[in-house]
């Protein structure tokens, strides 16, 4: 079947299993699975584990596992983390879908996950597909806006290659960037993590391996939804001020 959706929205289940009464095992689960990854057991078998122990449905377990994170690597993206206000004449690398989709499903009330990372994260999927949806070209827009005010001195935007619509998505960014003569520049690639992991720019991504191996990077989709997107539905499993927050 097609996909006809005209939104990035939300799933019809996520109202019943993310509403507020199920946050708090949503969170300790969070907890309970960054500490096994913390201790090195595989990922697989551990977001098994704490699934089946909180009774969690499969698009739960899939948000829990987005927003969880070793102690390691969690300290190691903290203090790579550059702050969105000082972009002031640096280069900024885009992870093209991930940032894009995450800021059209905010900004058509889908739900918003924050990690423990402090990054925000979708569960949404285009399932090697990109359809273009009424918040695609604001989102873009967005973005634009945001970085031209942070001073960033030019903007690549990586997008898959082998994922459909890429191309027009491409000419969609390149056309937003010379009515408004932002320094962009977009370009398909077969791999944009690899490109992204060996950048020298800011790179701006929630993507957990990428963020694990890549240089500086910014929270960009958190910084632009608090400052532009105040009705988006944020669902906060960060473990913010407990024993093992250290972002």
């Amino acid at each position: 079947m097609p996909d006809r959706r005209t939104h990035r929205g939300a799933h019809p289940d996520d109202e019943r299993i993310f509403a507020p009464s199920a946050v708090p095992a949503l969170r300790s689960a969070v907890a309970d699975l960054s500490l096994l990854l913390t201790r090195g057991y595989a990922e697989k078998s551990s977001l098994k584990l704490v699934g089946d122990r909180h009774d969690l449905t499969q698009r739960q377990r899939e948000a829990v596992l987005r927003c969880s994170c070793a102690d390691g690597p969690l300290r190691s993206r903290a203090q790579r983390r550059v702050e969105a206000g000082g972009l002031g004449g640096r280069r900024v690398a885009l992870d093209g879908y991930n940032v894009l989709i995450t800021l059209e499903a905010a900004m058509g009330s889908g739900l918003v996950f924050l990690g423990r990372d402090g990054c925000c994260r979708d569960l949404a999927s285009i399932h090697g597909t990109y359809r273009k949806v009424a918040e695609t070209r604001p989102a873009v827009e967005l973005l634009g806006a945001f970085l031209e005010r942070a001073g960033a001195s030019d903007v690549l935007w990586l997008l898959d290659s082998p994922v459909s619509n890429s191309g027009r998505l491409k000419s969609l960014i390149e056309e937003a960037a010379g009515r408004a003569r932002w320094p962009w520049s977009a370009r398909l690639c077969a791999n944009p993590d690899a490109e992204l992991l060996a950048s020298p720019a800011i790179v701006a991504s929630s993507d957990g391996i990428v963020l694990n191996g890549c240089g500086p990077w910014v929270n960009l989709v958190r910084a632009v939804i608090e400052r532009d997107v105040p009705d988006a539905r944020i669902i906060d499993l960060s473990l913010a001020g407990g024993p093992q927050d250290v972002t």
